[in-house]
This record gives C-alpha cells, structure tokens and sequence, in this order.
C-alpha cells in the first residue's frame, strides 16, 4: 500500500456522514405498549413508520446504532428501477404476467422517489442524470446494442448506445468498449435525504430511538413481546426493517437475507478542469461486470465515490481501499495522484434469487434483500408495508406473490461468499 494513499485525517465513516446535518432526537423512553415497532432505522422503516404514524397508530423506531447507520448512509445514491434479473429470465420462471408485474413495481419504485422529491419537507437532491453502463468486453457491447434495439417489454427507458468512438462524451477513459445510456435513472443527495425523511417521520407523530438493540422476539397474545437492549417492548404489530444487518431476532428471516459487504472510497478534492474531461456528465456510472463497480462524482462535483467488490471475504475497508483506488485508476489513470479521504464499507442484502422480497405473518411485516440497488426499492417496499400495517392497503405486491427461499446449511453466514466472488472474477475476465 502506497504510504501517499491516504489524506491526512482520513476517514473511515462514510463521506455522506461529514456533510449531512444532524437530527436532534427526543430522548424517548421505551414505552410499555405500543401499536407499530419498526426494527430498523433506515430507508425500509423510516419510510414505514412515515406511513403507520400519519394513520395515527403509536409508532416506534428502534436502530440498534444510530438511525441510518446501516446502509441507508454507507451507499452510492444511485437510482434505478431496482430489478437485477432480465424480464425473459423471469418470465421463464414466473410466467409473463407476474414478470410484468414485478417490473411494473419496479418502476413504481423509482416513482415513488420522484414523488417524494416533490414533498417540500423533504431534500433527497434527486436529479435524473441518467446512468452511463459501461461495456468492459467487445461483445457485451454488442448485447448492449442488442437490448437498446429491442426495447423493454415494460419499462419506457430511451436507452441509447454509445460507441466507444464517442466515448469521451461521456467518460474520459479507454477501458470501455461503448456502453448503454439509461436516461431515467437518477442520483440523489444520500447526506440530504436521510435527515430529512428522519424529521419528516417524528414530525408525522412516530418516536425514533437509537441505541436501542432488539434482541428478542416473541409472540405475545394478539401481539409481540420485543426485549431490546433498554427494556421490553409490547407490540400490536412488528415491521422487521434491517435488510443486509438482519441478525438472530427472527431466525427465518435471516436464513433468507445474505449480507455481502459492499466497499466504497471518496478521494479528495479533484481539480475542476480534470473533472470536467473525465466526468463530462453527472451520470451515475456501473458496468457489465458481474462484480460491478458502482461510481459517481459527489453532488458538488469536487470528489469521485468509487465503490464494489474486491476482496473475497469481508475485510478492512482500508484494505479494500487500496484495491478500489487501484481499479479505479485503471479506469482513469488519471486520478492515480489523487488521495482517499474517506473509505467505509456497508452490508448489503442479497438474496438468493436476486430479488427483494417482503410480507406480512400475523401482525409481522417484513422488507429486504435489494441486492445493491436498495435507495428506492427499500424506500418503495418500506411504504407499502407500512401502508399494509396500517390498513391502508390490503392488494399484495408483487414481490408478496413470490416465494423466498433459502438453501440448506445457510443459517445467515455466507460460507460460500469467497467461492462465489472467485467464479464471478473468472466469468468477467472472460466476459461471460
């Protein structure tokens, strides 16, 4: 590791963390009942808890850390319509009308964030940018240029190609070989949206408290008995909301969430003349790998947030660091000299199909596995199960109508991560 690769004072917490503002949080005690007990402080329960509070149901939001903690303040702010697999592979396996289905809600979720950019008491900095998809490999060009021919057989995404002759309008590099342009995808304000929905929910009516652990749970009658970390808790209803940082509390629950760390760096201060030749555009920025690097410049335009996978196993983020600079300077040599200031990691909740998931089991709701593209879907699936706890809503989503499996001998400790993470640097290699 270079002895230069660091600033002075660097930084460990996410980049996110050091411009957004703080939310001064009643100091509530936990009370002996309540209606709604969200369990977790972050996009899915807040966004919940926003839903349950307005109907007037007590509501409570516990977070084990503080809230946003998790990965509602460690990710890239990167907008999408949330879906990993194509719609051919699930219609093979759901039949066409659920298929449709689901990608209609995921395009419901990135609605569901313009709308709430339109709430004047929220400031998610939501701008449609459009995403630039890299081709790392000739071919995958060509089947981007495929898929930009043919269309989407439910979304409306004016995707266009790039060749790589007209590279430069969009990114200052030579690694890629083309790429796709996804023009409805949008970047927001991670440092800004997170507070504000945060007040937005104490300001419906609902008490957040952090520092406050569930570590058991139990039914109760026509309820819950939830023992957290400063006291018990009676509940009517539970709303499990901690995706990648679900743990033992329901056993079921974590047997379907697979937490795989997600490493991100944010250098310094770039000068504006090499950031406007290398980032021509404030798109967002992925590419056809299967171990995707995810990237963008920060909203002021000063700094590049470069994150992905680069370890086998979990590791320390400063480990991690030295490998994203590395691959991120092999994509922009550029930025070689440039230094880290900020290097963090989160967890994120994949599941084994690829697809979020959520539900409902007598008075216990539930939201999670985004697999890494949870800003909306969480938000979106956070909604309609608070909308569902409160009565609001009694239609199924699609992601109800799916079943969530697991596989045998996983208890919630991803043993094969390192295995996995080995295929999948083969198959980019190859380009398969």
């Amino acid at each position: 590791m270079r002895s230069d690769l660091f600033t002075d004072g660097y930084k460990t917490t996410p980049y996110w963390q050091d411009i957004a503002s703080q939310v001064d949080l009643a100091e509530n005690r936990l009370p002996e009942e309540i209606d709604v007990l969200v369990v977790g402080a972050g996009y899915t329960g807040l966004n919940a808890a926003l839903q349950t509070a307005r109907e007037g149901l007590g509501t409570l939001v516990i977070d084990a850390k503080q809230p946003g903690w998790g990965c509602s303040m460690r990710n890239g702010g990167q907008l999408s319509t949330s879906l990993k697999p194509s719609f051919s592979a699930l219609s093979k396996k759901y039949g066409p009308d659920l298929a449709t289905d689901l990608c209609r809600e995921g395009q419901a979720s990135l609605d569901y964030m313009h709308g709430l950019s339109a709430d004047p008491d929220l400031d998610l900095g939501l701008r449609e940018v459009g995403r630039f998809h890299g081709a790392h490999k000739p071919h995958l060009y060509e089947a981007l240029a495929r898929d930009c021919d043919n269309g989407h057989p439910v979304w409306k995404t004016d995707a266009f190609i790039v060749p790589k002759t007209e590279l430069a309008s969009e990114l200052g590099t030579d690694a890629y070989h083309g790429g796709m342009v996804l023009p409805r995808h949008c970047s927001i304000d991670v440092s800004t949206y997170l507070p504000s929905l945060l007040r937005k929910v104490v300001s419906a009516g609902a008490a957040v408290k952090g520092g406050c652990r569930a570590v058991s749970l139990e039914r109760d009658g026509n309820g819950f008995r939830v023992t957290t970390t400063q006291g018990t808790c009676k509940a009517g209803k539970v709303l499990l909301a901690t995706n990648g940082y679900s743990g033992p509390l329901s056993p079921w629950h974590q047997r379907r969430v697979i937490p795989i760390g997600s490493y991100v760096i944010a250098t310094e201060e770039i000068p504006a003349d090499l950031v406007d030749r290398l980032f021509p555009t404030d798109r967002i920025l992925s590419d056809t790998r299967k171990l995707v690097y995810y990237y963008r410049l920060s909203p002021d335009r000063k700094r590049v947030l470069f994150g992905g996978r680069v370890s086998l196993s979990e590791t320390d983020p400063l480990k991690s660091a030295a490998k994203l600079h590395a691959d991120m300077t092999a994509l922009f040599p550029d930025l070689a000299p440039v230094r880290i200031s900020h290097a963090w990691m989160g967890f994120v909740g994949y599941t084994f199909d690829t697809l979020a998931h959520c539900g409902e089991d007598n008075g216990l709701y539930f939201a999670a596995g985004y697999c890494g593209s949870g800003v909306g879907m969480a938000s979106y699936l956070g909604m309609r199960m608070g909308r569902k706890a409160a009565g609001l809503e009694t239609a199924p989503s699609a992601f109800e109508r799916i079943s969530y499996p697991t596989r045998p001998l996983y208890s919630g400790t991803p043993w094969f991560l390192a295995p996995s993470v080995l295929v999948y640097r083969l198959r980019d290699r190859l380009g398969i």
